[in-house]
């Protein structure tokens, strides 16, 4: 399946009391019902950036046969460190973020 993908962005924010790191991207998807998700992937590497896995999950639902931009992302609380992002599917690299908006 070619995974066509857009509008990738990266950022920790750094505000007292609202720590946290978020991934968002968009996604085409050619059934209008596909459901997305990013995970961290258990590939790691030793550097700060982060692999994500990107997820597609085909329910059951009816949905139309048509190419769907649909929204994708991932958010974890906490402080982050994180200086560049990587998303893969089926072990493909689709995109890799290196500039990462740090907010204070």
């Amino acid at each position: 399946m070619n995974i066509e993908t857009k509008n990738w962005k990266a950022q920790i924010n750094r505000m007292p009391h609202d720590e946290f790191f978020r991934v968002d991207g968009v996604v085409t998807v050619p059934h209008s019902a596909i459901l997305l998700s990013l995970e961290v992937s258990p590939i790691q590497d030793k550097s700060f950036d982060l692999r994500l896995d990107l997820k597609l999950t085909v329910p059951q639902d009816i949905g139309l046969n048509v190419l769907t931009d649909k929204a994708v992302s991932y958010k974890i609380a906490g402080e982050s460190n994180v200086t560049g992002v990587s998303i893969f599917f089926n072990g493909e690299q689709l995109h890799h973020i290196d500039d990462v908006l740090i907010t204070h």
